[in-house]
């Protein structure tokens, strides 16, 4: 018996957020939500993180355990939508941590998490990462950049983009801003990609 795709997702999410979300007070960042950590608090030496209120996992075969495990990550899926930490759209989970990088740092805190560079493919999922970037007030790259052509762009993998949502007459860089940013009102823009922007990943 294995984990489901969906909640391997969740793990992964949680890990990224584990940092922001142990320090009890996410540095100020949704506190009109009454955020309380689900990680729980350090213990009196400071060295441990508990979690509060779940039971050890029990019994002798493997897939008890593993489907303690999965209603405990659907529990921590709840917690998260209900603080305002994760998005979802087109299947895809969008999670930040409410700091900022610029491109290279933020493709490469993505993928440490176990995900990628949030990269719209649909209004929906635009809406989705949107959601943080209004939320924060600032910008976020895109898992966008620029092709070998200048002021053509294309995802990370080389593929061709099938959804764009441009700001008018962008993009304007003529070969000199490879990046792409997310406005506040969800269009986009090609930019310098050693701005440090909003990161947003996607599971």
């Amino acid at each position: 018996m294995m984990l489901s795709p969906q909640l391997h997702k969740i793990l992964a999410v949680a890990f990224f957020l584990l940092p922001f979300c142990a320090q009890g007070k996410p540095a100020g960042f949704f506190s009109k939500f009454s955020f309380k950590p689900f990680f729980g608090d350090r213990s009196n030496n400071g060295d441990e993180l508990q979690i509060p209120d779940l039971p050890p996992l029990a019994g002798n075969e493997h897939g008890d355990a593993i489907q303690q495990l999965e209603h405990r990550i659907s529990r921590l899926e709840g917690v998260l939508r209900l603080n305002k930490m994760i998005t979802e759209s087109g299947g895809k989970i969008f999670a930040t941590n409410g700091k900022k990088a610029n491109f290279d740092d933020t493709v490469e805190k993505c993928k440490e998490a176990g995900g990628s560079i949030a990269a719209p493919r649909s209004p929906g999922e635009n809406d989705a990462i949107l959601y943080f970037v209004k939320y924060f007030n600032t910008y976020a790259y895109l898992g966008i950049k620029q092709s070998l052509i200048p002021g053509r762009f294309q995802l990370l993998n080389g593929a061709q983009l099938s959804y764009t949502n441009w700001y008018p007459n962008e993009p304007s860089g003529k070969g000199e801003e490879e990046c792409v940013e997310m406005y506040t009102d969800g269009t986009w823009n090609d930019k310098k990609c050693n701005k440090n922007l909003l990161i947003v990943c996607q599971f």
